[in-house]
């Protein structure tokens, strides 16, 4: 095909007309990987409520985000375990039977904890979730079998925008479904099972959704491997339907190879730097959405703004509504005009001002005593940086991380790398951003502003690091 990667190892001329996406396995990738959010964050509004249900705080408040802070992160640990081997896998065994694994699982763990009522199963059913979306990178690999260079701006555009309807429409399940029984009380509340599991109907929801995945999976997805594809058509022999590149064969490498390449020769310099540069973008991209929440809401007197949670909600909800609208009409064109490497530069020059606008914000706030017409100004610009780091985040990293890959069949063991290098900051990121923002307000360091200046440094280190990308891809050369 004239994908992304076969290009680079195959050599045909890149067309100039930019090729029609699939939309059928466009959309039945967009339905998986919204499962991810979806699962990650259903559970959020109503985790507290239900770690004080089990009884197992013993009444003590203090211990309740102890325990659900364990059901929240383990989610990803456990992604980050499973991330890599799900992408060697299809590497080796095709990327459909791989990708299908994922929604089934999900959807059985989904039902399994809303069905839970001992915190180990809790643990057991989460840290389950977190693995089955272990193979959320494969759907990537396979955004970048079935795209070329015409439209993988167009492709790799839509992650954000999955991202972005998943963190707001999950929450909104779970707080809306919980505890069904006594928020519905005439309807809802006759159901026996709802009132013995208060919890199981935001679950079993999301699980229907990843059920439905799977089957629209099962049914529409086809297989991009080339090497499995020359597989079925040996054993098929053509009988059955023809697989999504079939028809692009002629510029697929004609003996693809059928074992993935060893894990050390992954480990090439472009490889390592795009792995480098995806870790800076994961690490600031978190520190980015936690600590405006967590600064928004602290008292103007503790260097915060003193925002309600109603206000912090509706500022957030605004911009992951703009941000929807900008990643479909704006990411794709701005990525071909101005290429992924400037992209990532501006991103990275953006973000250490919009770390280093938290004083200033504090100190307008404290001079009014409230938040006026300053400080929603500086918010507008610090907020602004958002809708440059959703297209880096979801399209630029991925672009260079598919032209880094050695060889076709070394894309999932790529994109399980970085998969795991996101999970493991994912989860570690936000622990730390806020530790260091207690730690600098506690102990008054640097004013109190010590965490911006770290998290800045931290971001130059990261631009730094975009200066080793290439400015041209050699899918291009």
């Amino acid at each position: 095909m004239a994908g992304t990667t076969n290009s680079r190892h195959a050599g045909p001329t890149i067309p100039q007309k930019r090729t029609p996406l699939p939309k059928l396995q466009v959309f039945i990738l967009m339905i998986i990987q919204f499962s991810e959010p979806l699962t990650a964050l259903v559970i959020y509004p109503f985790i507290m409520q239900l770690i004080r249900d089990i009884g197992i705080t013993g009444g003590d408040e203090a211990k309740t985000g102890y325990f659900a802070g364990i059901i929240e992160s383990i989610f990803f640990l456990a992604e980050c375990s499973t991330v890599f081997y799900f992408g060697r896998a299809s590497d080796r065994y095709g990327r459909r039977p791989v990708l299908l694994v994922g929604p089934i699982g999900l959807a059985l763990s989904m039902f399994g904890f809303g069905f839970s009522k001992r915190f180990w199963m809790l643990v057991l059913f989460r840290c389950t979730q977190g693995a089955f979306n272990g193979n959320i990178g494969i759907s990537k690999s396979v955004m970048a079998e079935i795209s070329d260079s015409t439209n993988i701006a167009e492709m790799y555009a839509l992650i954000p925008f999955m991202w972005t309807c998943g963190v707001t429409i999950g929450p909104f399940i779970g707080g809306t479904l919980a505890n069904p029984a006594i928020r519905y009380p005439d309807t809802l509340g006759k159901i026996h099972l709802l009132r013995e599991f208060p919890y199981l109907l935001p679950c079993a929801t999301v699980g229907t959704l990843a059920f439905c995945a799977f089957i629209l999976g099962f049914f529409g997805l086809k297989e991009t491997l080339p090497a499995a594809i020359a597989k079925q058509k040996k054993v098929q022999q053509g009988t059955e339907t023809e697989p999504l590149l079939a028809d692009r064969q002629a510029v697929a490498p004609a003996d693809p190879p059928s074992e993935p390449p060893p894990l050390r020769d992954l480990f090439t310099r472009p490889v390592i730097i795009s792995l480098s540069n995806h870790a800076f973008l994961c690490f600031c991209q978190m520190s980015f959405d936690v600590m405006i929440p967590l600064v928004y809401a602290t008292p103007i007197e503790l260097g915060g703004l003193g925002l309600s949670p109603l206000y912090i909600g509706r500022i957030m909800g605004f911009v992951g509504f703009l941000n929807v609208f900008a990643q479909t009409f704006w990411a794709a064109k701005a990525i071909r005009r101005f290429g992924p490497h400037r992209i990532f530069i501006t991103m990275f020059s953006v973000l250490p001002f919009s770390f280093l606008v938290y004083p200033f914000l504090n100190y307008f706030a404290r001079r009014a005593g409230r938040v006026d017409g300053n400080v929603i100004a500086l918010m507008v610009l610090q907020m602004s940086a958002s809708f440059v780091i959703f297209p880096t985040y979801g399209a630029c990293t991925q672009i260079f991380l598919v032209d880094a890959a050695p060889t076709q069949n070394s894309l999932g063991g790529v994109n399980g790398l970085a998969q795991m290098v996101s999970s493991i900051l994912r989860s570690v990121s936000p622990s730390l951003a806020a530790s260091l923002f207690a730690a600098s307000v506690s102990h008054h360091l640097l004013n109190g502003n010590l965490v911006y200046y770290v998290l800045c440094f931290i971001t130059l280190c990261g631009l730094r690091a975009t200066l080793l990308l290439p400015k041209k891809l050699r899918s291009e050369s």
